[in-house]
């Protein structure tokens, strides 16, 4: 698992790098990496639930949670939400799928603040 986390994470940090040359205005590295991750989670784990292909548990665990987990967290939020709405947790996955991203937004300008009030008591 480590090894592909480390695979992902330059993955991830290089793409973001390449494509961040191309927008001045929009995370374009960030979005496509976003994108791509949740693609290839959604077909990686398709295949290996419809048995399309055989691979051991560490496999998975290296490649979904490894590799697309350190490539982009988006990808397992993308998962998350839709397990919870396959097994018919509807209001859950609503929510979960809502209140990730606002609560991730308030948490960041939180630690934002919270930062910058440090920050300004030591100086």
């Amino acid at each position: 698992m480590a090894l592909g986390a480390v695979g992902g994470a330059l993955s991830r940090y290089y793409l973001g790098l390449y494509l961040s040359r191309f927008s001045a205005t929009f995370p374009l590295g960030t979005f496509a990496v976003n994108v791509t991750g949740s693609f290839f989670m959604g077909g990686f784990i398709t295949l290996v639930a419809q048995k399309f292909f055989n691979v051991s548990d560490a496999i998975v665990l290296g490649i979904a949670t490894g590799f697309l987990g350190s490539y982009t967290t988006f990808s397992s939020y993308a998962l998350d939400t839709a397990k919870l709405n396959a097994q018919g947790l509807k209001q859950t996955a609503i929510l979960y799928w809502l209140g990730s991203p606002v609560a991730g937004l308030l948490a960041l300008q939180l630690g934002s603040w919270f930062a910058k009030a440090i920050a300004q008591r030591t100086q």
